[in-house]
C-alpha cells in the first residue's frame, strides 16, 4: 500500500483564490502546496474586473504594483436602455476600478510563489479525516494520497473541499454568461467607461482593459425548452448563438462580437450560493476550510466574486500565522503544529468572513432576482434593495486588513 505524502498546508485549486491564498500563506512565511487539477494554469472567464476593496488585497500580496501596469482605470459607467434609449450613470464609489485579463492576475500570482508550490495534473477526488491524526487525508485521481495538517478548498463551485463539509450545493439562477475579449489594432474610441445595454431578454456589457483590448460579457435569460439548458462549448457556436440573441442591439455591440478573439469565448450558468445557507454553514471541519467560489459562488452583478476570494486568502493567512505563532518559534513551528490551534485559526477565518459573506451574497442574489425577473418579483428585488443597500458601493470600502 503505497505511504500518503505528508504536506503543511494543501490547498485544492490553483485559480485565483488558491493561488492568492498561497501568496498569502508564503507572505507570513507558511509554505503550502497548491493541487491543480489541470495540466496547465488556466483562466475561463476572460476577464475580471477588481474594485478599490480587491486592490487593497492585492497591494497585500506585492502583485498589484504590476497588474495596474496592464489595465486603464474605469472613470464612468452608465446603463442604456435598449428599448427607449434613456441613459443611467452607474455610481462607481470612487476608488479604483480596473478591468484585468484574468490570465494576467493569474500569472502575477503564481510567479509570486516559490518554485514548486504548483502542482499540475493533481486532480482530488476526496478527503477522509485520519481516524488516527485526525488530519484530513486527500484522495488523488492518479491513486495517491496526501495528509495535510491544513486543507483549504480553493476548487470552484462543484469542489471536492465543500462536499466533505457537507455544504449544500449551489444553485442555479435562470441566467447565463458568455464571455470574451475584442482587440482593436488600431484602436478603439469607448474611452475608459463601463457600458451596458438592457434589452428585454438579455445585457451586454463592455469594459475596456487598456486602448486596445475590450472585455465584453452578455447575460441571458435561461429559455427552458428547445435546448435553452444545454450551454455549448464550441466557440463558433457560441458566437453564433450570442449574435442571435443580440440582433436588434447597436452595431457596434454586434461588431464587438463579431471580430472577438475566438479563443476566449466562453458560456457558463451563473451560479450562486444561497445568503441563508452561508449565515448557517458549517465551513470548518476538523483542520478543513474553503474559500472563494467553493465557499460562496455569487453571481457576477456586483463585480465582487474574485476580489472577495482574494480577501479570503489574506484573512485565512492572517489567522494561521497569528495563532501558529503563539509559544512557537520559527525553528519549531512546522514540527509542533497543534491542531487546536489550526482550528481556532480557522474558526476566526470563518467568523471574520460570515457576515460579509452574508451580505454580499444576499445584494448579488437580489440583484440575479432582477436580472432574471420581471412585473412584481422585480418591483419587490427593487425595494429590498433601495431599503437594504442604500448604498450600493459601501462593500467596495471594506478593508480586509493587512497580512
Amino acid at each position: 500500500m503505497e505511504v500518503a505524502e505528508e504536506i503543511e498546508i494543501a490547498t485544492v485549486g490553483g485559480g485565483i483564490c488558491g493561488l492568492a491564498t498561497a501568496l498569502a500563506l508564503h507572505r507570513k512565511g507558511l509554505r503550502s502546496v497548491v493541487l491543480e487539477r489541470s495540466e496547465s494554469l488556466r483562466a475561463t472567464g476572460a476577464g475580471i474586473t477588481i474594485r478599490t476593496n480587491g486592490w487593497r488585497a492585492l497591494d497585500e500580496l506585492g502583485v498589484a504594483s504590476k497588474l495596474r501596469q496592464t489595465a486603464m482605470p474605469l472613470q464612468g459607467a452608465r446603463d442604456v436602455c435598449l428599448n427607449t434609449g434613456k441613459q443611467r450613470e452607474i455610481p462607481l464609489g470612487g476608488g479604483e476600478t480596473r478591468c484585468l485579463k484574468r490570465m494576467d492576475l493569474i500569472t502575477a500570482l503564481a510567479e509570486s510563489l516559490p518554485r514548486g508550490t504548483i502542482r499540475l495534473g493533481c486532480q482530488a477526488l476526496s478527503v477522509r479525516l485520519d481516524s488516527s491524526t485526525s488530519s484530513p487525508s486527500l484522495h488523488l485521481q492518479n491513486g495517491s494520497s496526501i495528509k495535510a495538517k491544513v486543507l483549504i478548498g480553493c476548487d470552484g463551485t462543484n469542489s471536492v473541499v465543500a462536499d466533505f463539509l457537507d455544504l449544500k450545493p449551489s444553485k442555479l439562477f435562470s441566467l447565463s454568461e458568455v464571455r470574451g475579449f475584442t482587440m482593436y489594432p488600431s484602436g478603439h474610441n469607448f474611452g475608459n467607461q463601463f457600458v451596458q445595454v438592457m434589452g428585454d431578454k438579455c445585457t451586454v456589457g463592455r469594459i475596456p482593459i487598456h486602448n486596445k483590448l475590450v472585455y465584453w460579457f452578455v447575460t441571458q435569460k435561461v429559455m427552458y425548452g428547445r435546448g435553452g439548458l444545454e450551454v455549448p462549448k464550441d466557440p463558433e457556436l457560441i458566437r453564433q448563438l450570442t449574435l442571435e440573441a443580440i440582433k436588434d442591439f447597436p452595431s457596434e455591440m454586434i461588431d464587438m462580437i463579431s471580430n472577438s478573439d475566438t479563443e476566449s469565448l466562453s458560456k457558463s450558468r451563473l451560479r450562486y450560493r444561497s445568503p441563508w445557507d452561508i449565515l448557517v454553514g458549517n465551513f470548518r471541519k476538523g483542520s478543513v476550510t474553503v474559500a472563494g467560489d467553493a465557499m460562496h459562488p455569487m453571481g457576477p452583478f456586483l463585480a465582487q466574486g474574485g476580489a472577495v476570494g482574494i480577501e479570503d486568502s489574506i484573512v485565512i493567512a492572517r489567522c494561521l500565522a497569528h495563532k501558529l505563532a503563539e509559544n512557537y518559534d520559527k525553528k519549531s513551528r512546522a514540527r509542533d503544529i497543534m491542531v487546536m490551534k489550526v482550528e481556532e485559526a480557522l474558526d476566526n477565518y470563518v467568523k471574520e468572513r460570515r457576515m460579509r459573506l452574508v451580505l454580499l451574497s444576499t445584494q448579488s442574489y437580489i440583484a440575479g432576482l432582477l436580472h432574471q425577473d420581471s412585473g412584481l418579483v422585480k418591483f419587490v428585488c427593487i425595494i429590498l434593495m433601495t431599503a437594504l443597500f442604500s448604498d450600493m458601493n459601501r462593500h467596495t470600502r471594506y478593508d480586509c486588513g493587512s497580512l
